[in-house]
């Protein structure tokens, strides 16, 4: 009889083993009875869960919050409308020669004023004045010459035919001194309008072509402030309107409405706006960086700190208020004008109550229990609305 090997002993009793243990099933409550307290504890916890609302309804509901409101005084302000801008000529034209030729005379130089039809420049014409002056000449011998036929024809010496002809020579002579004199002006370059001479590129001897600039002229008085309003504002500010303007370097000028453009730009849609602002002594530069303010119709509005503006529901700007019923309502403001001292709102009802603490903590609908702001909070806004009329 073959001997058995003791691993292969082994391995027949661990088998036996394993099989008796699987016989007995013990096995299978290995986790049930930690499933078993688990199940147990969700069932009181449901259960203490199901009871909480009960304890929670039983409970008195949460005390209204308290706001602080105030009803502030209600002026007449003239709506301030601001635009960003530039100052720029009233008129800015560049000068060119008709002909080419050798500047013979240069009268002026950067800086200087002129006056409509002064000399800005002339080319050397030499010939073309012999022209001009042979071409008066002739018109004087065909005068003389057409009096001369006049009066024989009169006395019957002169054929009629002689006598239209006559006439024919004294037009012809007209005809050259014009044509003479035309081609004399055309080497002179007169000003346009009375302006300052801000640019003078060329000098006196020096040649230039037909159509060569040689010489820029502005006109500063008046100087013009100009910008964009977009298209919201359009409809408060008409031609005629005073305006304020306010230059980078501090100066504060006042002057007139006197174009709206009526085209929006395709990329902004803003409107080209004019301010004519008088400049006699031409102080005003043009190309000055400047603050327009346009003055609209006044309306009713209130003045209010920058902290009672909150955001509403849908991402607008306005103030919460307290309606008759407690509850508490938004309404969008109109920025009428932004000062130093707050903020000029329009389109707030007369008896709204307006939350000046607490607004953040509160949304539309919401009741609470209003508190009329102290005495020196009202006397703050009396204040500041009594300083931003003046």
């Amino acid at each position: 009889m073959p001997k058995i090997r003791f691993h292969k002993l082994a391995a027949i009793a661990v088998l036996i083993g394993f099989a008796a243990w699987m016989a007995t099933g013990e096995f299978s409550s290995v986790g049930s009875a930690a499933d078993h307290q688990k199940a147990g504890q969700e069932g009181k916890a449901t259960q203490s869960g199901a009871d909480k609302p009960k304890t929670a309804e039983a409970e008195p509901k949460a005390a209204p919050r308290t706001v602080a409101v105030v009803t502030p005084p209600r002026k007449t302000f003239a709506r301030a409308i601001r635009i960003s801008g530039l100052t720029e000529a009233d008129k800015r034209a560049v000068l060119a020669t008709r002909v080419g030729g050798v500047i013979d005379k240069l009268p002026v130089k950067q800086g200087d004023h002129v006056k409509t039809g002064d000399l800005v420049l002339m080319l050397a014409t030499e010939e073309k004045i012999s022209n001009v002056d042979n071409a008066r000449q002739l018109l004087a011998q065909r005068k003389a010459e057409l009096d001369a036929a006049e009066r024989l024809a009169k006395t019957g010496n002169l054929p009629k035919l002689q006598l239209d002809t006559a006439r024919s020579n004294l037009t012809a002579a007209q005809s050259m001194l014009e044509t003479a004199q035309a081609e004399l002006d055309r080497n002179e370059v007169k000003a346009p309008f009375d302006g300052v001479i801000d640019r003078v590129p060329v000098e006196l001897g020096s040649s230039v072509m037909q159509g060569g600039e040689v010489a820029t002229i502005l006109k500063l008085d008046p100087v013009i402030a100009r910008g964009e309003i977009s298209e919201r504002d359009l409809r408060y500010i008409k031609i005629g309107d005073e305006a304020n303007v306010r230059l980078v370097n501090d100066q504060k000028v006042t002057g007139t409405v006197r174009y709206i453009s009526r085209d929006a730009s395709s990329q902004t849609r803003t409107f080209r706006v004019e301010v004519a602002i008088p400049n006699g002594d031409g102080s005003i530069p043009a190309g000055m960086t400047a603050e327009i303010t346009l003055s609209a119709e006044p309306t009713d509005a209130v003045l209010l700190p920058r902290s009672v503006v909150t955001l509403g529901d849908k991402g607008d700007l306005g103030i919460r208020a307290v309606g008759k019923d407690d509850k508490v309502a938004f309404f969008p403001i109109d920025l009428v004008d932004d000062t130093p001292t707050g903020l000029v709102l329009g389109g707030i009802p007369q008896d709204a109550r307006i939350i000046v603490a607490g607004q953040e903590l509160v949304k539309e609908g919401d009741l609470v229990k209003p508190v009329e702001a102290d005495q020196a909070t009202i006397n703050k806004l009396i204040s500041e609305a009594t300083a931003g009329t003046q």
